[in-house]
């Protein structure tokens, strides 16, 4: 059953928190041969779009809302928030390599633009217990290591742009928390809806009724 939509002061907002697949847009509508967040088994209300984007390799955490707000305030706010991604990449991380990602590297975010990394939290940490699966995720014997990096910016593709910048590929990028909305035993494709205040609780974000 779809909801119904109401304008004026009196809306009832939505909100949304998926565990989006591996080659999935973060999107409903493409004109391009993709596979598409209305795939999901759940009838989201008229209106539900996400915010903030993982591409289509990328998994993990992602917050749908009928607000429009949302984006200004979590991305355009006073307050930069707190994104932390769980990240596989080839080889293994010197802790020479680690200061440099957690300092700040360079990165393009055009062609002709060189930008620099704000500083950011780095940690080598174990691939965690009951992980859920990726489709090709390659075996453990491969010489490979786990990040944890926390960052409060989102230039494009910028996670995999850094690991690339010390020379690591990146083998598999999931977004586990953004400030203290988490994944946790989310799996693939579920979604959880969240009460309006407890949402915006766990964003950090007290002006959302302004």
């Amino acid at each position: 059953m779809k909801y119904p939509v109401f304008c004026g002061p009196f809306m009832d907002y939505r909100y949304f928190i998926i565990n989006k697949p591996h080659d999935m847009v973060s999107q409903f509508i493409s004109s391009h041969n993709v596979r598409l967040l209305g795939e999901l088994a759940f009838d989201f209300p008229e209106g539900t779009h996400a915010i903030g984007r993982l591409d289509n390799l990328s998994e993990g955490l992602l917050i749908l809302t009928t607000n429009k707000k949302v984006t200004r305030l979590l991305f355009q706010g006073k307050q930069p928030h707190e994104r932390t991604y769980l990240v596989r990449v080839k080889g293994h991380v010197s802790e020479e390599t680690l200061q440099r990602l957690k300092i700040g590297v360079p990165i393009c975010i055009t062609e002709s633009v060189e930008y620099i990394t704000t500083p950011c939290r780095v940690e080598i940490v174990e691939r965690p217990a009951g992980l859920f699966d990726h489709p090709r995720e390659l075996p453990n014997n491969a010489p490979h290591t786990w990040l944890l990096i926390t960052l409060t910016e989102g230039k494009f593709h910028q996670v995999r742009k850094m690991v690339a910048a010390v020379h690591h590929r990146c083998q598999r990028l999931i977004r586990v928390s953004i400030e203290d909305i988490l994944l946790g035993d989310l799996q693939p494709g579920e979604v959880k809806e969240l009460p309006e205040e407890e949402f915006f609780a766990l964003l950090k974000i007290d002006d959302y009724k302004d």
